[in-house]
């Protein structure tokens, strides 16, 4: 009897998402199947299969003992959240090599049905880090008499979902900073900075709009700026490794001494990034948003806003509230507000005519109040106001105003 050859030996899951990636989070239920091709006829004593998911942490720190002496120190840790077995087909013994109890299968291709069910208990996002990961996979193994067993496995990807829409990660994130530049015996004025931003919370591809406010007010050429940046935080063996990432920024004008400038909503795009990973006890991934002067010849003046990448997108009526929220404390920026305020009613829609012929007569009861007083109220009773007007009535005082506000600094 000639015996038949594996010409593949695969595993597939069943996706059920728009872009056939399979992406699942805790309490889904993981489902796929072990594709074999053969050709001619294999005897099989088991195809099982192991499902397993973990977060692992190492790295190495290199140490001195003395003046001729070194060693290297390991540091690992390692956090399981998954490990799930199953038979497809056999039996749990396969380490003996006998006749009995051997499937056959047939030329061709076959397909072995599996499913899994993610606990329920929240689960470490899916991530590859520079010092550990998140990884989950289910491995399938086929055991034949006299050969060694074949193996594959194929990874998938677990979310664990962040709604963005709660109260937390819809609250303002708001900061005041301001330096004193000093060279030798002389000092010049301050820096001041001021940064907004609507709210904590944001997915991949949303674009933060940052509201501040930068014045210089020193003798040197400043630059504001704007990053968002990732840190990867490892934890082993009671101690903690930090990585440092860019992941997008952005760059102002250049400000001269003396001068201001206002980002009013200034845009920067967040990047397709993971999530971030805040449950995990070995691995935390987190992000802010520095908003920066860069100064030449001294230390930056910098402003930290925490933020939270979530799975859930903003709902439309979150965002609208949260706008409105931020637009209307944005007053401490000195902005104005973000619409137009709308037009009282008509004097007509208010007072009938029958109403003002009716209040010209007096009262016979209230005669003994004629008088000056009583007789300028009366008269402007039910006088229309004054016509409403969107156009300043005073535009050069005002403007004058604004413009010594803007040039002057504080310190000064």
């Amino acid at each position: 009897m000639v015996l038949g050859k594996v010409k593949s030996f695969t595993v597939s899951y069943d996706c059920l998402n728009d872009s056939n990636v399979p992406v699942f989070s805790s309490g889904d239920c993981v489902s796929g199947r072990v594709v074999i091709e053969v050709t001619g006829e294999i005897r099989v004593k088991s195809l099982k299969i192991h499902a397993k998911g973990f977060a692992k942490v190492r790295w190495t720190e290199s140490r001195n003992a003395g003046s001729n002496t070194a060693y290297t120190q390991n540091y690992t840790e390692e956090v399981e959240y998954l490990n799930h077995k199953d038979i497809l087909i056999g039996h749990e013994r396969d380490d003996d090599n006998s006749e009995e109890g051997l499937t056959t299968i047939h030329s061709g291709r076959h397909e072995y049905a599996f499913s899994l069910e993610l606990p329920q208990t929240p689960l470490a996002t899916s991530f590859e880090g520079k010092h550990g990961s998140v990884r989950y996979w289910v491995k399938a193994e086929l055991h034949r008499p006299w050969l060694l067993p074949m193996k594959t496995k194929k990874e998938f990807t677990v979310f664990e979902h962040i709604d963005i829409n709660t109260p937390l990660l819809l609250s303002p994130q708001a900061g005041t900073k301001d330096k004193t530049l000093c060279c030798w015996f002389c000092t010049s004025g301050p820096i001041s900075l001021s940064a907004k931003i609507e709210r904590k919370g944001y997915t991949p591809g949303e674009s933060i709009q940052i509201f501040a406010e930068i014045e210089n007010c020193s003798s040197r050429m400043v630059v504001p700026k704007a990053a968002i940046y990732q840190t990867q935080t490892f934890y082993a063996k009671g101690k903690m490794k930090e990585v440092k990432q860019l992941v997008a920024n952005l760059r102002g004008e250049s400000l001269s001494s003396g001068k201001t400038e206002t980002w009013s909503g200034k845009m920067l795009k967040i990047p397709p990034v993971s999530p971030s990973i805040l449950d995990c006890s070995i691995i935390r991934v987190e992000y802010s948003l520095m908003v920066y002067v860069d100064i030449p010849g001294a230390i930056n003046l910098s402003l930290n806003l925490p933020l939270v990448i979530g799975t859930i997108p903003l709902h439309p009526f979150g965002s609208r509230t949260s706008s409105v929220s931020s637009q209307c404390s944005m007053s401490w920026l000195g902005m104005g507000l973000p619409e137009r305020p709308e037009a009282p009613p008509s004097y007509a829609e208010i007072v009938t005519e029958e109403q003002r012929q009716s209040s010209l007569d007096v009262p016979a009861a209230r005669e003994d109040l004629d008088g000056p007083l009583f007789a300028y109220i009366h008269e402007f009773r039910f006088q229309p106001p004054p016509l409403y007007s969107e156009i300043d009535p005073n535009p050069d005082h005002a403007s004058r105003t604004e413009e010594r506000r803007l040039d002057t600094c504080p310190s000064r």
